[in-house]
């Protein structure tokens, strides 16, 4: 890869574009002011973000909205549908996020800016694929924080059962969105105390289980949790890889950050794929002990859906004790929360993004002190709608769990493709690297797209509307060829 990167991180490979230029060298709409590779001290302008960022607080960013103890939520959805091999399913859904994440790294280093995927697919494909990529990542951004709200109020309910779980939900909402509205600086470093506390408690369940394991033995099979308690079957695990996917997202959020990061974009993709193995480490661990301890056969879980939310608490309670049940619950309640608060803050990004280039509301990509307060307080509306109607209701979590990860999956195709598109294709950095720029793409695009196909048929269904919606604007936007419209979106 040519050119010297960024002037704030003279190592970095990429485009020369890390400064937010635009393709003619001029800086682009919006684009942050470096200052010789220092933070800049003025306020910034309307449609900037203010750059305030390090890799550490990337980290925080990207294991909040993961989530260290992710798998705690569907952890009982997961072992019904894989047939008990349920660590065995976050082995494959690392492996495959794991192409994802190098194409991210790839890609962060094209188009440092907010909107990631939006931004990637415009530079490696055009603008209209950029725009759908953005459509189909909105709908991730948006109910993926619903989910984890949804998360909190569960976990909630469990310890004050005399509260609903909407009134914990809509708490979590409102405590968040203040925080993401204060500035994301002062979020982060509330976020880094909630994420050492998840990883305490995490540490101390771990530790817990292997103890009783080592005195009473495994309840399951030793290798069960890889090859399945009521025989292995390959479709199964796929199928279960689709939801399983919905713990690691967070890890490609970390580049919606890309304005606010100080150092460069060398930052962000080391920061993407740290939170990306870490995270993977973490949920095969975890799963692995907590099936070791379940105390029903997944053909059971099955049979009971109700029982599935819940199946983590009830492995420890019967298997440690009720005070690590609580432990568990109080952290996973706290943590899911502040998850959804760094899913708010990267769908804000997005909407931010996506009005800055005029794909969505112009008044989107308003920002005051450098905060995108206009996009982040829409995605909290939407977010608090989705989470309400789900608490309200006893499938809510089936129905969110089951439509979250479609979007983000077909953008992940189209940034594999963009990484194909700007390399390989347009060779915008000269002669591409064909294992690099090629191969790993197109594997990646590849499973991506067979988890797609075993997804649920609700799935599909939502994903296919919300698809079908974005292509009715693209073209609504094509044929008014509005004046105010980027130019090279003009061009094409």
């Amino acid at each position: 890869m040519s050119g010297t990167g960024g002037t704030g991180d003279t190592g970095d490979t990429g485009s020369g574009n890390d400064t937010g230029n635009g393709e003619d060298g001029r800086p682009a709409a919006g684009a942050p002011v470096w200052g010789g590779g220092a933070e800049s001290l003025r306020e910034p302008a309307d449609g900037q973000l203010r750059r305030t960022l390090g890799f550490r607080d990337l980290v925080v960013y990207g294991l909040l909205f993961i989530a260290p103890m992710a798998p705690v939520g569907v952890y009982g959805t997961l072992d019904a549908k894989s047939h008990g091999a349920v660590a065995l399913v976050y082995v494959v859904a690392t492996v495959a996020m794991a192409f994802t994440a190098f194409s991210y790294a790839q890609m962060v280093r094209v188009a440092p800016q907010a909107g990631s995927v939006f931004n990637y697919a415009r530079k490696g494909l055009g603008e209209g694929p950029g725009f759908i990529a953005g459509w189909m990542a909105m709908l991730d951004y948006l109910l993926i924080p619903a989910v984890a709200y949804l998360f909190a109020g569960i976990a909630m309910e469990a310890l004050v059962p005399s509260v609903d779980r909407w009134v914990w939900t809509s708490i979590a909402v409102v405590v968040t969105t203040l925080l993401n509205l204060w500035g994301v600086r002062a979020a982060a470093r509330v976020g880094m105390a909630v994420l050492a506390l998840e990883i305490v408690v995490l540490l101390v369940f771990i530790v817990a289980a292997i103890v009783v394991l080592a005195q009473d033995g495994a309840t399951r099979g030793w290798s069960t949790p890889f090859t399945s308690d009521r025989g292995f079957s390959l479709t199964a695990v796929i199928g279960a890889v689709s939801v399983a996917v919905l713990s690691y997202l967070g890890f490609d959020a970390i580049a919606s950050f890309a304005e606010e990061v100080t150092g460069g974009s060398r930052k962000v993709a080391r920061a993407v794929l740290f939170c990306l193995v870490l995270a993977g480490v973490l949920f095969i661990a975890q799963t692995y002990l907590v099936a070791l301890l379940e105390p029903v056969g997944s053909a059971r879980l099955a049979a009971d859906p109700a029982a599935q939310g819940t199946a983590f608490y009830d492995a420890v309670d019967s298997a440690v004790g009720t005070w690590l049940h609580d432990l568990v619950a109080s952290s996973k309640a706290i943590g899911a929360a502040f998850a959804a608060l760094a899913g708010q803050a990267a769908a804000g990004r997005l909407l931010f993004a996506m009005g800055r280039e005029r794909r969505l509301p112009r008044g989107l990509s308003r920002t005051d002190s450098g905060v995108p307060r206009v996009a982040l307080l829409l995605a909290a509306v939407v977010t608090l709608g989705a989470a309400v109607w789900a608490a309200q209701r006893g499938d809510g979590l089936d129905k969110l769990v089951s439509v979250v990860n479609v979007g983000a999956l077909s953008a992940f195709v189209l940034l594999h493709a963009s990484v194909v598109g700007w390399f390989a294709v347009r060779r915008a950095e000269g002669a591409p690297r064909w294992f690099r720029h090629v191969v790993l793409p197109v594997v990646g695009a590849g499973i991506l797209i067979a988890v797609i196909v075993e997804a649920s048929g609700t799935a599909q269904v939502v994903g296919a509307i919300w698809l079908a919606v974005g292509l009715a604007v693209l073209v609504g936007q094509r044929g008014r060829g509005r004046a105010d419209a980027p130019a090279d979106w003009r061009r094409r």
